[in-house]
């Protein structure tokens, strides 16, 4: 009999070698193609200078931009409650009447509430962290800014309308819930939109923030120095609504981190994110597919390493490690002297300046806060790395606290206050320029991807809790009515700073220059945190989780059919 024409069809349309064998080398093959895809990518990121960073992705650094502004509502408030407490009008409105042996009657807000006040935020702060370890993941970055945003504006009424210092410290706990987001999401965003050659810098832009928000925020108390009613503290609460909406309006139309969605298997709109951040007409190298298949091929070898992605994971195998230098590198900002600074107008009253030339002091320091942050920016242009700006700035903090300890040996207090506020602006130029600033890098590289946002937490809850402690101590180490060590508690802190500099020495990384792949494999190699910058490694020679590969090719395979119709 003759051949029916369903056995021509048959015969003539190739059929695919579905045996076991050709299951595998597809399977292979596929592997190859994403692996070649990422090679591609990473190698252009290495080869990526800045200003090529900032001509391909300069809307990446504007969103970034506009998220870490986030950070000013926070630097703003800070700043507000620690030198309220140098300001006439809020003491005789919140504190308590203190009688001088000349028969004198001035007010001061007591040790305990000082403390309670300071750290109340930092209370919210640890609640609003540990939420976002599983908010921000479970909803993405866009969707928990707005709205924390939203909680800001309802709080806030309760610090414009306080009547009593217990309405302040409830005021306090419930901002910091919102403030302990913004905190890591600003972090982990800046480090998710941009290419290696950006990431130190938007990073630490974010301290930037912290100094704008704290320079505003003493410039609106000088500016109100001269009223004598309510008006001088409430102003400036009421002026914490001037943020929230327009930020709002802003985040609703950016960009969501390819990362997270890549995470979340969203390779398509991963791409499309891609595509919001870059600008494709500046440079003709960057391909969207490649950089989502080093993602992928990054997101795969962390599977290998990390098979969970919960806090307890944190504190398994490689990623203990890498969660405990996260988290140093949080407290070391606290430890070397930071909380000291942050009462600098109290202090600086206490060592005899007069309120306006200690807030004049304290404005000059916030201004250099602001400005440190170009200077790290300079340095980090010139190739000096994260970890030897962290060396050699702790051993100038150390210095310079030792130097203002023993000021307090000096008999002339008047000449002696005077070089108090001088080495503070010395102390803050040399914080800003380095441990100040490059921490945010630090935590933002050293942490794994698929763990960043609760590594970032638990260091930053270490940073609050420690924060808690100095909190506590510092109040009473300046307080008149206290222990009143005035100059000598730079000291203290001259000791602490110290023993982080042998910690930083022994433990801390250079991850400048790595793609985050690199550093996963550094990490599980066990490398020393002293031999990081000279070990050479390829990440494309080690087995990844071949089953996120294929899923990856999968879906790039479904989109491209699903393009054609």
């Amino acid at each position: 009999m003759g051949k029916s024409i369903e056995d021509d069809v048959v015969e003539t349309v190739p059929t695919a070698d579905m045996t076991p064998k050709g299951k595998e080398e597809e399977h292979h093959e596929t592997l190859r193609d994403v692996i070649r895809s990422a090679r591609l990518a990473t190698e252009k990121e290495h080869r990526m200078t800045l200003w090529q960073g900032l001509r391909l992705y300069p809307k990446a650094v504007a969103w970034s931009i506009l998220i870490s502004t986030c950070i000013v509502m926070e630097g703003y408030d800070v700043s507000l409650v620690n030198n309220f407490y140098a300001f006439p009008q809020f003491n005789e409105k919140y504190g308590v009447a203190i009688t001088a042996a000349d028969g004198s009657v001035s007010y001061q807000v007591p040790a305990s509430w000082q403390a309670g006040l300071s750290n109340g935020a930092v209370v919210g702060e640890i609640i609003g962290l540990l939420m976002n370890g599983w908010v921000s993941e479970r909803f993405g970055y866009r969707y928990t800014v707005i709205f924390c945003l939203v909680l800001i504006i309802a709080f806030t009424a309760i610090f414009f309308t306080a009547q009593t210092v217990v309405h302040l410290q409830v005021a306090e706990i419930l901002c910091g819930i919102p403030w302990g987001v913004f905190q890591t999401l600003t972090i982990t965003y800046a480090s998710e939109v941009c290419p290696v050659a950006l990431r130190g810098y938007l990073t630490t832009y974010i301290n930037f923030c912290w100094g704008v928000g704290q320079m505003i925020g003493i410039g609106v108390i000088m500016g109100n120095l001269w009223r004598t009613d309510e008006w001088a503290y409430r102003i400036p609460y009421a002026l914490q609504w001037m943020w929230p909406v327009p930020l709002i309006i802003g985040i609703l139309f950016a960009p969501e981190s390819p990362w997270w969605l890549v995470r979340k298997g969203r390779l398509e709109d991963a791409k499309s994110s891609l595509l919001r951040l870059t600008n494709l007409n500046r440079e003709t190298g960057f391909d969207a597919d490649e950089t989502v298949a080093m993602m992928v091929h990054t997101s795969a070898l962390e599977q290998k390493i990390t098979k969970g992605a919960s806090y307890l994971d944190c504190f398994k195998g490689v990623d203990l490690r890498r969660t405990e230098i996260v988290c140093m590198c949080w407290a070391i900002q606290n430890l070397s002297g930071n909380s000291f600074s942050n009462y600098s107008t109290y202090f600086l009253q206490q060592a005899g300046l007069d309120n306006n030339k200690a807030y004049s002091f304290a404005m000059g320091q916030y201004a250099i806060n602001c400005a440190g942050v170009f200077g790290a920016w300079t340095l980090i242009t010139l190739g000096v790395g994260r970890r030897t700006l962290y060396l050699y700035g702790l051993a100038g903090l150390f210095t310079m606290l030792l130097i203002l300890g023993f000021l307090g040996l000096a008999p002339d207090r008047n000449a002696a206050s005077l070089a108090t506020g001088s080495i503070m602006l010395v102390w803050a130029l040399c914080y800003q320029l380095t441990v100040g600033t490059v921490c945010y890098s630090l935590v933002a590289e050293i942490s794994t991807r698929r763990l960043q946002i609760k590594t970032v937490v638990l260091g930053r809850i270490l940073y609050n809790i420690v924060g808690i402690v100095c909190g506590v101590l510092t109040p009473y180490m300046l307080n008149p009515s206290a222990w009143d060590w005035g100059n000598y508690a730079g000291f203290f802190w001259a000791g602490s700073c110290f023993l982080c500099f042998i910690y930083t020495y022994f433990r801390v990384p250079e991850p400048a220059g790595r793609t985050f792949a690199e550093l996963d494999l550094l990490f599980e190699k066990r490398i020393s945190a002293r031999k990081f910058a000279s070990t050479d490694v390829d990440v494309f020679a080690e087995d990844v989780e071949e089953d996120v590969m294929k899923s990856y090719h999968d879906q790039i395979a479904i989109s491209s059919i699903a393009n054609q119709f």
